[in-house]
């Protein structure tokens, strides 16, 4: 029994000095790991340009021109430009690389033929080959060439219907109010819905409207309307569709053409030649305000 108890104060004594001994040494400095310098690419501003052009070796080329303060696709048609779709393709300017190489054998780094030529002004970009370790892009700015994240092509080769803007009115056109009165299901009725002084007013004498449920409808419906895709539209004159009418502030109008229902929903902007898809569900709820009327 005496032997266990001496044993027990030897490991006691032994623990005891071990943690001494870890406590008291002196501690080791922490190595800092230094991080590569990276190197700029340019050193332009993203918001310093009014034109972009992307040229492809085997597809037509992309044009954007910025209009009273806002990109547009010119080439190769005309329509209202995503605007984030463009200032992704314009993040060039501002990209980092960690290896720059002079600009003096092109071919080596596929350059020579660039998959893609991004234009920003009078300034030129060339998209050449992968490095086959980082999968990093080979990029020509100047007189010299740098290794960069492939994103930046990806951005620039974005197909152009994907770079329409999918709203369905200009971001300068305020909403005044809507006439929906052509549309089949508020004919009887003749609607209209206006904002007046801030609120919410109907055409129809007897309806009955809440501020709370327009205003719900609205922001939902029509400030963060979901688009599925948008495209080229040229009015079939010799159709007739059913049509409602969007009032803006200025006093102007814009007409749409409902020209499908079902599976989906497709609106027409004849003004700008442009046509929208949408969820069918979603569609019918942009079309039907939260109005009761005695004939609905």
């Amino acid at each position: 029994m005496r032997s266990r108890w001496i044993v027990n104060l030897i490991l006691l004594a032994l623990i005891a000095g071990i943690v001494s001994f870890l406590y008291l040494r002196p501690a080791k400095p922490v190595e800092e790991k230094k991080s590569q310098q990276t190197i700029a690419v340019s050193n332009l501003k993203i918001g310093g340009f009014s034109h972009v052009s992307i040229e492809f070796p085997a597809r037509a080329g992309v044009e954007f021109e910025k209009i009273d303060g806002y990109w547009h696709i010119v080439k190769p048609f005309k329509a209202r430009a995503d605007q984030m779709a463009v200032q992704r393709i314009l993040a060039i300017v501002a990209a980092e690389s960690n290896d720059k190489f002079p600009a003096t054998d092109l071919t080596r780094y596929g350059l020579d033929q660039p998959k893609i030529k991004v234009k920003l002004d009078n300034e030129e970009f060339l998209f050449g080959t992968y490095n086959p370790v980082s999968s990093d892009q080979y990029l020509a700015y100047k007189d010299a060439v740098y290794l960069v994240s492939s994103s930046y092509s990806d951005f620039a080769s974005v197909q152009v219907e994907e770079a329409i803007d999918k709203n369905l009115l200009k971001p300068t056109e305020k909403v005044a109010g809507f006439d929906f009165s052509r549309l089949e299901q508020w004919e009887s009725v003749r609607l209209n819905v206006d904002i007046k002084d801030g609120k919410w007013t109907t055409s129809v004498p007897d309806a009955k409207l809440t501020q709370n449920d327009m205003n719900e409808w609205f922001e939902t419906y029509w400030k963060n309307v979901d688009i599925k895709s948008v495209e080229p539209y040229t009015p079939d004159r010799r159709a007739t569709y059913a049509s409602f009418e969007v009032k803006l502030q200025d006093g102007s109008k814009v007409h749409f053409d409902r020209i499908q229902e079902a599976p989906e929903v497709i609106l027409g902007r004849p003004d700008e030649g442009m046509m929208y898809h949408l969820p069918a569900d979603f569609g019918f709820t942009l079309l039907n305000p939260p109005v009761t009327t005695n004939s609905k």
